[in-house]
């Protein structure tokens, strides 16, 4: 498993609601997407960040999908192009069927 850490910088957009709106309307293609274990949209008050973490089946999975087209996509829906980092998972709990 890999992880992938997305963040846009700041921009006068970015609130709670702005960011809740962007997750509806781009959560659809996520769902039953292969590969993709889980993705989440966040907003860090604190810095005024949005962040979106991914976690995929596998490395090559997750670099695919982050295309130069997709980069360009999301820069032009958040309004500043996102710092991506991947990140080895070498533990995990999961606690959805509890």
């Amino acid at each position: 498993m890999i992880g992938v850490l997305v963040t846009f910088a700041k921009t006068e957009e970015f609130d709670r609601s702005a960011l809740a709106k962007i997750a509806g309307e781009l959560r659809g293609p996520f769902e039953g997407m292969a590969g993709l274990r889980f993705k989440s949209f966040m907003f860090d008050e604190d810095s005024g960040q949005a962040r979106n973490f991914y976690v995929w089946d596998d490395e090559e999975k997750a670099r695919s999908f982050f295309t130069e087209e997709i980069v360009d996509k999301v820069t032009g829906i958040y309004g500043v192009p996102p710092k991506v980092e991947y990140l080895d998972i070498v533990g995990f709990v999961d606690n959805a069927g509890a």
